[in-house]
């Protein structure tokens, strides 16, 4: 019908005795067509850049695969990524991008706590569902605030286990080493109440700063207090920088990481140094296929050709899975407010050996923990 006004197809249909409700029912088939659009700010450069990398690709490779099968209730998803470089005022501005311009469906994989915090507010005012941040910050986490949905365990959780760990093995003292930012404080927070728990004592502390590998005056200040382990709380370019250091300088006790250091970054990036050197982690283990979700994503890497495994590529294809599982219980109307209701229907849901529980009262999926450590060649054992 060429050339017809609203007026006269408004006539046409009712002389065809037709309804009216088709016409919002072919605009939710044409939006029904279009892409599920998920964005991600993340390093993609600089010193932390590794991080971003593997988590985006364990994601996009998840992604890849559902495409290929169909999508999520017909619908493809498409994975838009910005490079913040660590930076939290970049983060923000990615951020206010995401939701102007590219009116993503939901935001994943941010990675880092000061970042993440920076934007914060802005999806909080969005109501954007913020999924999978790469930190265990208790900020993100308490009070409840229903659009953030975190899929690993806190630092407090980690804090814990390898608390307890350090105490099997007889270690009666700890120092703690944290990068000078949000990060790194709330990490050391949570070694601090984690200790009160326990006869362990926290000696010393040294801080350096986001970015830096200086680590000259952190070294003596450590190595001057004579721990029975150092905790490292900071980027794996500055932990790998102290190892080197202190252990040249002749320390020979424990080192232990948090798992957001990136496992498979401070091993290469610690090279002989790296044998010993323990790391929480809070995903499967890459390596192994003890369960489906690890045979799931070996075959996955596989398949995409990609040589090397990492607990930050596990990270993003274990987090693609889950926000997928969320999109295909929201239906095909799909809406911000939608996603957040399904997402918040998943308790108990076992994505293969890795139980992810969210429900209303409650957003965080996981307390899963345990620890790895690096043994020669820069290969990881558990």
């Amino acid at each position: 019908m060429p050339n017809l006004n609203r007026r006269s197809l408004l006539a046409s249909c009712a002389a065809a005795a037709c309804s009216l409700v088709a016409l919002p029912s072919l605009a939710r088939d044409k939006a029904a067509d279009e892409p599920i659009v998920i964005g991600q700010s993340a390093p993609f450069s600089g010193p932390s850049a590794q991080l971003g990398n593997d988590f985006n690709l364990g994601a996009r490779i998840y992604f890849q695969q559902v495409n290929e099968n169909g999508g999520v209730n017909g619908r493809k998803i498409e994975l838009r990524v910005k490079d913040d470089a660590y930076d939290p005022a970049v983060t923000a501005r990615n951020t206010t991008e995401f939701l102007e311009q590219d009116q993503v469906l939901a935001l994943i994989g941010y990675v880092g706590t000061s970042t993440t915090l920076a934007a914060l507010p802005i999806v909080t005012a969005a109501q954007v569902p913020f999924f999978a941040p790469v930190t265990g910050a208790s900020a993100l986490r308490e009070p409840l605030n229903r659009h953030v949905f975190n899929l690993r365990a806190s630092y407090l959780d980690e804090a814990d286990y390898i608390l307890d760990q350090l105490a099997v093995t007889g270690t009666r003292s700890v120092a703690v080493f944290h990068q000078n930012d949000a990060y790194g404080k709330a990490g050391l927070d949570a070694v601090q109440k984690a200790k009160a728990k326990r006869s362990l004592q926290v000696i010393a502390t040294a801080p350096v700063e986001r970015h830096s590998t200086d680590v000259v005056g952190a070294s003596k200040t450590l190595l001057a207090a004579k721990p029975d382990a150092v905790i490292l709380i900071s980027s794996y370019t500055s932990s790998a920088a102290l190892v080197k250091e202190m252990k040249k300088d002749g320390y020979t006790g424990r080192f232990v990481s948090v798992s957001f250091v990136g496992g498979k970054a401070l091993a290469d990036e610690l090279g002989s140094n790296g044998p010993g050197v323990m790391v929480a982690e809070v995903v499967p283990f890459p390596w192994s296929k003890a369960s489906p979700i690890q045979n799931e994503y070996a075959q996955a890497m596989q398949k995409a050709g990609v040589p090397g495994m990492s607990f930050g590529s596990m990270e993003g294809f274990l987090a693609a899975k889950t926000l997928v599982e969320g999109l295909r219980r929201a239906g095909r109307d799909l809406t911000r407010a939608r996603l957040v209701t399904a997402l918040e229907t998943m308790r108990n849901w076992d994505a293969g050996g890795f139980v992810v529980s969210f429900t209303p009262e409650n957003h965080n999926g996981s307390r899963f923990v345990e620890m790895t450590m690096i043994g020669a060649g820069g290969h990881f054992v558990h």
